[in-house]
């Protein structure tokens, strides 16, 4: 079997981190989301929200960090390599807030690829806003649209995983895999 580097998408509160908990606990290799380690480590240098202090730098930061996990996932010893959010989502989220970027984000998006994008819906009943997550469920509605659109322009085939328990989601994407 060829090496398979899975994404795992959806807007904020939609299960990603549960789900990918849940592949961890069954031995399966995960990157995590980085997006709250670039937010926390911010806060401890005195920038509250960076996302919506300076957009650009959270991003050109989020992207050099997605770079690096992609590139740790060719390298990992693993067959399956699931990822919580990849490179298509930064400029998913630029779209969301009306910004733009420089050409580079969209050249790291051609160039690094993923096998397979599973998409996560947005899910009124488990969302839940926290210290990191400062989205309404509405925005986070928005940024589900934003996702979708994104990675469809780069010619990514999302394959949406049903709103049920954290196993039967993983049964469902196991079940998906090639």
């Amino acid at each position: 079997m060829d090496k398979e580097i899975i994404i795992i998408i959806g807007g904020p509160g939609s299960g990603k981190t549960s789900l990918i908990e849940g592949l961890i606990g069954k031995g399966y290799t995960c990157y995590p989301e980085i997006s709250r380690e670039v937010t926390l480590e911010a806060r401890r240098q005195g920038i509250e929200q960076l996302f919506l202090e300076k957009p650009l730098l959270f991003s050109e930061l989020l992207l050099e960090g997605r770079k690096k996990q992609h590139t740790a996932a060719i390298a990992d010893e693993s067959d399956i390599i699931f990822i919580d959010r990849g490179l298509p989502d930064v400029l998913a989220y630029m779209h969301y807030i009306g910004d733009s970027y420089p050409s580079f984000f969209e050249d790291a998006c051609k160039e690094y690829r993923y096998t397979k994008v599973f998409f996560l819906p947005p899910w009124k009943e488990i969302y839940v806003a926290d210290e990191a997550r400062y989205e309404s469920y509405e925005q986070a509605e928005l940024i589900a649209d934003h996702l979708q659109e994104t990675y469809k322009n780069y010619g990514y085939e999302l394959i949406e995983v049903p709103k049920d328990t954290v196993d039967n989601r993983i049964l469902f994407i196991l079940e998906h895999l090639s």
